[in-house]
């Protein structure tokens, strides 16, 4: 097949997914081309089935806001058109639903069919899609879709508890590749963060307010005065200059270090202990998933998909939101027991190979068939 995929280039866990699913299809003989504003981050190999294509906006005064959307639309128009794409996948629904289907309409004007794709990835649903600004358009955007994914079935049960859809959502979680997110032996690297032998903890996201850093940051203060421990911060965003004067006021600044943003995350959770994922929503936790995999296990919330994927006692623990003593008991419980550490490390690995790449490519690879055998008639 020949599949367009629209999604953001960015470090979220929209454009990662993408990123990766395309790069899989690739490796299948599949034509892959990425259609986005800049190069995705993930996208740091070459292979002759991947293509991306740069979507540029007028930069005209008149325009305080450049319409990207429009400039998007045009550009899928071209792609679809002169690379004779067979499907697009769209992920995240704002705008990039809007803009598949405006080009799609302006396609089917020139005698082309173009089916495409959605896939709900979470605060395009749970956050700024119900905004009332775009919820209009993300219904409207969703019933004209060709499909819907999710990845969790928590996503889709507020997808459609709190939009009026005529279609069906098909539940495809995200997925590992472990051929890149593996326990490997890093002993060096741990001894320069760890020198005494401290455990590490660890943490993973964009530092936005929904992520509750901070609740990370106190949880480790009450674990670090029990068990020897470090904690390592990976990102950055706006909640970054909080955490940082929040060490301050707790005193533990020795013991945390920021690490900024880092592409090679699994070099970092190839030395961690524990994962703390501590959100205020979280449609799947894909950073659980990529710790889990490198067999660390997770202390997290209990919001949205994550209980799908840590389980509660056996790859970790979970707690209410903002819970942070209950967060800090399990860590605790954890990390006081090295053979209770081990077990749980194995536990994690074991359900995170439930998510293989290998196993959920093929379901992609059979709902994009599905797609196209429906509008068949149509493209005749």
């Amino acid at each position: 097949m020949k599949i367009g995929i629209v999604c953001y280039p960015t470090y979220g866990g929209s454009g990662v997914v993408a990123t990766e699913l395309g790069m899989a299809l690739a490796r299948e003989g599949h034509k892959v081309h990425f259609i986005t504003y800049s190069e995705p981050v993930r996208l740091d190999s070459f292979h002759e089935n991947v293509f991306y294509h740069e979507v540029s906006a007028l930069d005209y005064p008149l325009f305080q806001y450049q319409p990207y959307e429009s400039a998007l639309a045009s550009k899928i128009v071209d792609v679809v058109k002169f690379e004779k794409l067979d499907i697009l996948h769209v992920h995240y629904a704002i705008p990039h639903a809007s803009s598949a289907l405006m080009a799609k309409s302006i396609l089917r004007e020139e005698g082309v069919t173009i089916p495409f794709v959605t896939t709900l990835h979470g605060t395009d649903i749970t956050l700024v899609g119900r905004d009332p600004s775009y919820r209009p358009v993300v219904e409207y955007s969703l019933n004209h879709s060709d499909g819907i994914t999710s990845v969790s079935q928590s996503l889709k049960d507020e997808t459609l508890a709190n939009f009026k859809l005529r279609k069906d959502i098909e539940v495809i979680p995200n997925f590992i590749d472990f051929a890149r997110f593996k326990k490997t032996n890093k002993e060096h690297f741990k001894k320069a963060i760890a020198p005494g032998g401290e455990k590490i903890i660890m943490h993973v996201s964009n530092f936005r307010k929904v992520k509750r850093v901070e609740d990370v940051v106190m949880m480790f203060d009450k674990v670090v005065k029990q068990i020897p421990c470090k904690l390592l911060l990976v990102g950055d965003g706006p909640e970054r200059a909080n955490c940082e004067r929040l060490c301050r006021e707790l005193g533990n600044c020795d013991e945390v270090r920021f690490l900024g943003k880092q592409d090679a995350i699994e070099d970092l959770l190839a030395i961690a202990d524990l994962f703390v994922l501590p959100s205020e929503q979280e449609s799947f936790g894909l950073a659980a998933l990529e710790a889990m995999a490198c067999e660390v296990p997770v202390i997290s919330s209990n919001a949205g998909g994550i209980p799908e994927i840590n389980i509660h006692g056996e790859t970790g623990f979970l707690s209410p939101v903002g819970d942070v003593a209950d967060m800090a008991r399990n860590a605790i419980y954890i990390l006081s027991d090295e053979g209770r550490l081990q077990q749980f490390k194995k536990n994690a690995y074991s359900q995170a190979r439930r998510f293989d790449i290998e196993q959920i490519l093929p379901v992609y690879e059979g709902y994009y068939k599905q797609v196209l055998e429906a509008v068949a008639p149509v493209r005749m």
